[in-house]
């Protein structure tokens, strides 16, 4: 079992960038393959980004391909999503997630284990 915190969230102008962290508990982070996903008011929660388990293969959105960038750290338990050239419609509430098996997967009910998630608000 993992245990995830998400931080770095905020407020960031359109253009700006911001950086995420996931900070993962347990001895088996190098097992579990990662995922970011985002939820914005109203939508339903979607895939940006993905991280196999020794972090050589990546996978993203198209939406935020060439500006986010997923990178994990296994001695040090974590997982980021550098975003560069945030736009308006970046805003919503980022989650790390955690699963088992295939790395890469799009679909939120594949990942068993979330975070509490952290707000990023993109002003125009």
């Amino acid at each position: 079992q993992v245990q995830l915190v998400e931080s770095g969230g905020g407020l960031v102008q359109a253009g700006g960038s911001l950086r995420l962290s996931c900070a993962a508990s347990g001895r088996t982070f190098s097992t579990y393959a990662m995922g970011w996903f985002r939820q914005a008011p109203g939508k339903e929660r979607e895939f940006v980004a993905a991280i196999s388990w020794g972090g050589v293969s990546k996978s993203y959105a198209e939406s935020v391909k060439g500006r986010f960038t997923i990178s994990r750290d296994n001695a040090k338990n974590t997982v980021t999503l550098q975003m560069n050239s945030v736009k308006h419609e970046d805003t919503a509430v980022y989650y790390c997630a955690a699963k088992t098996g295939n790395w890469g997967s799009y679909y939120p009910s594949d990942y068993a284990y979330w975070g509490q998630g952290t707000q990023v608000t993109v002003s125009s």
